[in-house]
């Protein structure tokens, strides 16, 4: 861990400031963290406890669609789709960077570019202490499932397939 945070990352604890999660505060780890296994490996918790952040497209709208899910989990498209009234798809590199103004690896669940529609894996819900990525694929910050419903709005669902 270093004493100054990445740009990116200072960002995502700007934003936690801002919004009144002083309790959570985003650390730089010296490994990787962009994969949920990667991410468990370095922090020392299950992959399960890791909220990753994926990125999705309304193939409509052309919306991003935010879904945060279970590092063991994978989304169904199907469901999602459902919930949000339309086909998904995931989108290119360039357009999470875009749209969520982080790289992936790195989408934290707030702090974006603009306001993202976003869902949450109920299965995260199960858990004490949950860890969320935080502007870099090296930087995490550790939350409760309650701050991660409300620091997003996100609706709680059924999403795993």
């Amino acid at each position: 861990m270093t004493a100054r945070l990445n740009a990116s990352a200072q960002k995502v604890q700007d934003a936690l400031d801002a919004r009144g999660y002083t309790h959570c505060r985003v650390v730089e780890m010296p490994d990787s963290t962009r994969t949920a296994a990667e991410a468990a490996a370095a922090i020392g918790c299950t992959v399960a406890q890791i909220a990753k952040s994926l990125v999705f497209r309304g193939t409509e709208s052309g919306d991003p669609v935010l879904v945060i899910a279970s590092g063991t989990n994978r989304v169904d498209p199907q469901r999602l789709a459902a919930l949000l009234g339309e086909p998904v798809e995931k989108p290119d590199a360039d357009y999470v960077r875009e749209r969520t103004g982080f790289v992936i690896g790195g989408v934290p669940p707030l702090g974006h570019s603009e306001p993202l529609r976003t869902f949450i894996d109920r299965d995260l819900l199960a858990f004490d202490d949950i860890w969320a990525a935080a502007g870099t694929p090296r930087a995490v910050f550790r939350l409760s499932p309650d701050d991660l419903v409300s620091m997003t709005g996100g609706e709680v669902a059924e999403i795993a397939s």
